[in-house]
């Protein structure tokens, strides 16, 4: 029984060195994870480039409002 008590420590250091080299060595997760980092760095680069070319739109749209509002009065 002491013999096991005192192995225990020994036992999860080799436990928990085994479970993070074979989690770093692993790649089969890390493929998924970079493909969803990609995605949503594309989807937000769209949706800045979108906004960007709606706000100028927008912007011109308001001020040829504006401008036919001032002829108007």
């Amino acid at each position: 029984m002491v013999e096991r008590i005192s192995a225990f420590p020994l036992m999860a250091y080799v436990a928990i060195t085994g479970f993070f080299r074979s989690f770093k060595d692993d790649e089969r997760g890390l493929s998924g994870v970079v493909v969803a980092v990609l995605l949503i760095l594309i989807a937000v680069l769209a949706v800045v480039l979108i906004w960007t070319s709606l706000n100028e739109w927008i912007r011109d749209l308001w001020t040829r409002i504006t401008g036919e509002g001032a002829k108007l009065t």
